[in-house]
């Protein structure tokens, strides 16, 4: 008989289906690792798959939460890429290695973690080692924890797809795990960063980071703050984290030739904006899925070499995801862990 496991899963969607379960620790089969689980880190897509569902085809019953950081525990035959003792972290989106993603024009691609495939808020996962990277020298479990999803979102949208150089100007929205991140990035690379927030304190706290400028949005036309601070030129880079009608706004401030990442859906999934200044600026929208596993080792090796931190907000047992849900409502400055072993 399989030793045991506690695991946190849902019989069907809503987060009051969300209990704690004891189940066997799984044997890995050929190709397979098996990771003692260290750390969890919670999405904002984490919240929308468990109480809605977010439209995918989720199997009951369901373990939810997409990044985690590890040690291989056991392999199965055949490995090549991870030994026993291998400190881990998993890549959101496990089929897609590198290049174009896969998926159609009439079904694109959402194979996750903590989606379609499992999830990660478990003791242990078994997991094909393809869906496996080793972890950052430089950071512990938790902070590695953080960067499958959030960091690898900032890093897309910047560098792997935006070319980010130094002496642009990146403007971030809100103080998330995405723009905290995007700001981190954007600073070590030579930008300058506008942070834009509804709140002094965590403006001030975004300045701690590196940031240039901050703007309370609700205190202030942001707009027209980002027109003065960069003497009418915009912003080089955006990383569109609210989404719906916002889009319009982040249009007005871009730059001539700026780059849009559209990211998030805090304001909702139909996105709207003005033509006319995408057309006479020669904007670039992009959408940020996240990213490929390619990319998420480049940026490891990059957090390595740059001494980047990432921002934990706060620390969870394994028992209190609850109350860790609740902290994602409410709004963190950075990442929100949950520790698990």
């Amino acid at each position: 008989m399989n030793a045991k496991m506690n695991s946190w899963r849902m019989d069907e969607k809503g987060r009051n289906r969300l209990s704690q379960a004891t189940l066997p620790i799984p044997l890995p089969n050929a190709g397979e690792v098996l990771v003692k689980v260290s750390a969890v880190s919670l999405n904002y897509r984490d919240k929308l798959v468990i109480e809605n569902g977010m439209g995918l085809a989720l199997t009951f019953p369901f373990i939810p939460g997409s990044d985690m950081a590890g040690v291989v525990e056991a392999v199965g035959g055949g490995n090549t890429r991870f030994q026993v003792g291998d400190r881990v972290v998993g890549n959101f989106s496990p089929d897609w290695i590198d290049g174009r993603n896969t998926g159609t024009a009439r079904n694109p691609p959402y194979k996750t973690l903590g989606g379609l495939y499992p999830g990660v808020l478990a003791e242990y996962v078994c997991f094909p080692e393809d869906w496996l990277v080793h972890a950052p020298a430089t950071l512990d479990d938790a902070e590695a924890s953080t960067l499958p999803c959030a960091a690898l979102t900032a890093w897309f949208a910047l560098v792997e797809r935006g070319t980010l150089r130094a002496g642009q100007t990146v403007l971030t929205h809100g103080t998330g795990g995405v723009a905290i991140f995007g700001l981190q990035l954007a600073k070590a690379l030579g930008a300058s960063v506008i942070v834009v927030s509804g709140s002094d304190d965590k403006i001030a706290r975004a300045k701690m980071l590196g940031a240039t400028y901050g703007i309370n949005r609700l205190s202030e036309d942001w707009v027209e703050s980002v027109y003065r601070l960069t003497n009418d030129q915009g912003a080089d880079h955006i990383l569109e984290t609210i989404g719906g009608t916002h889009l319009g706004r982040s249009i007005e401030a871009a730059a001539v030739n700026g780059r849009i990442s559209v990211i998030g859906v805090f304001g909702g999934f139909e996105i709207s904006g003005p033509a006319g200044p995408v057309l006479r600026k020669g904007l670039t929208l992009q959408g940020i899925g996240v990213g490929h596993r390619r990319s998420l080792e480049d940026m490891i090796g990059a957090i390595d070499r740059l001494g980047i931190k990432p921002v934990i907000d706060a620390r969870y047992a394994f028992s209190e995801l609850p109350d860790a849900l609740d902290h994602l409502d409410r709004g963190a400055f950075g990442k929100i862990v949950i520790e698990v072993n």
